[in-house]
């Protein structure tokens, strides 16, 4: 594995790195003025979209773009490192069209779209013009099983009706989200991995009704974790995504990706945390020395590049796997870094609040924000229990016909018969 960043790499390292320091960081206090306004949408991120895609800084994150699609066609580790620059910055994503959930839907759509479809949704999320939410998660049902998903979508005549109630469906009160990708069951009686369908389902349908913005730690988003009620909602069968019964195989392909990209931006985070952490620690005296002088706060900045350094490395790997080997056989590997890199966030980013003390629990700093993104990254995607539990089985099926080996080194030795 050659995880070496090639040239082509390196060149749109330095456009987004040079974009980011001319237009994005420039406008972070624009951007935090229209959103503490109210707006959902600030105008600063129409304005910055439309010189990001005339630079070709556009849809970097879709390997499958085809020539006439806007758009640079990346490998997953080619666009590892531009993720984690775009990442360092919670909204700047959006700004080169490469933000969650959209990214996974486009994907889907990509992947399974008919040719209406694709016209509809897809050609427009890949111009940037609309957005999108993911609709699978329920609050009556553990729904990090997606078996447990109770929504029903039923058969009348040539259309689907829909009943039920999601929850944290990311992106669903943002002004511009026009579909929600939404998953249900079409056959209960079928065995439990093919109840399950994904209908489109237009947001302005009658029946849909975006209940509320639930906050996150007490604290409501611009990005919205909503609750949405469905009520005798009616779509026609052509808004089915892909066939009947395939909706959880389909979830399992958006969700691979979406996983990684998602640990990508993470990175990015953990180094912004780690900047300002040693930054402080080299202005800041307590005791008559400076913080890094302490021994405890250089041991805190010492682990955190440790493990940024290891989780980089392991979403390579996860990026090389999924390019040349496929999702499937990077399942692993993406539970991994999913199950590691959340935790190293919430980790690295209380390091760094303790390093500014109070000041790092409030808005004068970005930590408090980040660490919230990490925390709530433990659960998004599937929370750590499920992927260290889906690690754990793989462990245990692997064939330990050799464990005389290991066993030689017990004392007393292993009775094999036993």
């Amino acid at each position: 594995m050659d995880f070496a960043y090639s040239a082509k790499t390196e060149e749109f390292r330095a456009r987004i790195s040079d974009f980011m320091d001319r237009y994005v960081i420039p406008n972070n206090e624009r951007y935090r003025r229209e959103t503490a306004a109210g707006s959902l949408h600030p105008q600063v991120i129409d304005e910055l979209k439309a010189i990001a895609k005339s630079e070709g800084l556009w849809n970097l994150f879709l390997p499958g773009l085809k020539p006439d699609e806007p758009g640079t066609k990346l490998t997953n580790l080619e666009y590892a490192p531009l993720a984690e620059l775009m990442g360092r910055l919670a909204w700047a994503s959006e700004v080169f069209n490469c933000a969650a959930p959209d990214t996974g839907n486009m994907e889907l759509l990509h992947l399974f779209a008919t040719p209406d479809q694709y016209e509809r949704w897809l050609k427009p999320l890949l111009e940037g013009e609309i957005r999108s939410c993911f609709a699978m998660t329920e609050p009556d049902v553990a729904s990090s099983d997606a078996t447990n998903i109770c929504t029903r979508i039923e058969t009348d005549g040539d259309d689907y009706v829909i009943n039920g109630r999601k929850w944290f469906i990311t992106g669903a009160g943002r002004p511009r989200c026009k579909v929600a990708i939404t998953m249900g069951v079409t056959n209960p009686s079928a065995e439990p991995h093919k109840r399950q369908s994904m209908v489109l389902v237009p947001l302005d349908t009658p029946g849909v009704k975006v209940v509320r913005n639930i906050p996150v730690m007490n604290h409501h988003t611009i990005e919205t974790h909503c609750e949405v009620l469905y009520r005798d909602v009616r779509v026609p069968k052509s808004n089915l995504l892909g066939h009947e019964g395939g909706g959880f195989a389909l979830a399992q392909a958006r969700l691979g990706p979406g996983r990684i990209h998602h640990c990508m931006r993470t990175i990015g985070q953990c180094e912004v945390a780690l900047d300002l952490m040693t930054m402080r620690a080299k202005e800041r005296k307590t005791f008559g020395k400076y913080l890094h002088e302490h021994g405890v706060v250089a041991e805190w900045i010492a682990l955190s590049r440790c493990e940024i350094e290891q989780a980089r490395l392991l979403v390579l790997k996860a990026a090389w796997m999924i390019d040349n080997l496929g999702a499937k056989a990077a399942a692993a590997e993406i539970s991994m870094i999913k199950a590691v890199a959340p935790r190293m966030q919430v980790t690295i980013l209380d390091r760094a609040m303790q390093t500014f003390g109070a000041m790092g629990l409030s808005s004068d700093t970005p930590l408090a924000d980040i660490w919230t993104h990490g925390r709530t990254l433990r659960f998004a995607d599937g929370p750590d229990e499920v992927h260290l539990r889906a690690i754990a089985k793989r462990e245990l099926k692997k064939d330990r016909s050799n464990i005389g080996a290991a066993a030689a080194f017990l004392t007393p030795p292993l009775d094999r018969d036993i």
